[in-house]
């Protein structure tokens, strides 16, 4: 199950060196600015932050629920450590730079950088676009490339302006009410891969609006898979730290 939960976070990463650089915006983008602009005035300033998180995960093969204590250090580190009924089972640690994890029931481990993820999934990855996930802001910056915004009752819709000739197709819903993402989808379709995010519900903690549920849903090839995470007890700007050591014995997992 870990391997897929990390493979799962390699393709909702998706990275393209694609796409425009933002242009100077026409007067009849205005609409479309601010609600980008309120996307980001609204995203959360913290130095670190822990919570118990819930997860669930289900694919074609099995379901498993897991309590999950995460910190993180804004911008810098991403710690996980999963349990049930207090057991310990893994434990992943993520940096700018590095993914790593290990689990003990399989007692198999990963430790690498960013490009052997890269190469497996054939785009570039990075931190940032884990953390906005987590955190309800949009995965790619939406002050980047120049969008096209379409309101209905679910929200305000963008969708990038020059997507017919994108390899991968973007949909970001933002929220009228607080501007955060409350749907995101990726799709890359030659590769028949996609990946919906929801945000069905947020919490104010210490005038920080975050994510209390956030829903995964990936596709490739036909084969679907659902993490529903929940964030519980969350506080910022303590003291944390991040204890991680790969125990000897543990067989590598190499992603061919």
């Amino acid at each position: 199950m870990y391997k897929k939960i990390l493979i799962l976070f390699a393709v909702t990463l998706f990275l393209t060196s694609c796409g425009s650089k933002r242009e100077s915006l026409e007067i009849e983008d205005a609409a479309t600015s601010k609600v980008i602009a309120s996307h980001y005035s609204n995203e959360p300033d913290f130095k670190t932050m822990s919570s118990r998180m819930r997860l669930n995960y289900q694919d074609a093969e099995r379901s498993q629920a897991v309590t999950v204590s995460f910190r993180m250090q804004k911008d810098e580190t991403i710690w996980m450590s999963a349990q049930v009924l207090g057991i310990p089972l893994a434990k992943a640690l993520i940096t700018r730079d590095r993914v790593s994890y290990f689990e003990k029931i399989g007692k198999t481990y990963f430790d690498g950088n960013y490009r052997l993820l890269s190469e497996w999934v054939g785009t570039p990855l990075d931190f940032e676009k884990l953390q906005n996930l987590l955190m309800g802001q949009a995965i790619y910056d939406l002050r980047e490339d120049r969008y096209v915004l379409a309101e209905s009752s679910r929200g305000y819709q963008l969708v990038p302006a020059n997507a017919a000739g994108e390899a991968i197709k973007k949909m970001f819903l933002i929220d009228p009410q607080n501007f955060k993402a409350s749907a995101q989808q990726l799709g890359q379709e030659r590769e028949n891969r996609n990946v919906t995010v929801t945000y069905p519900k947020y919490q104010n903690v210490s005038g920080r609006l975050i994510p209390e549920e956030i829903k995964i849903v990936a596709n490739e090839g036909g084969t679907g898979t659902n993490i529903d995470i929940s964030f519980k007890s969350v506080s910022f700007n303590e003291d944390v730290s991040f204890p991680f050591e790969i125990p000897s014995g543990y067989d590598e997992i190499v992603i061919e």
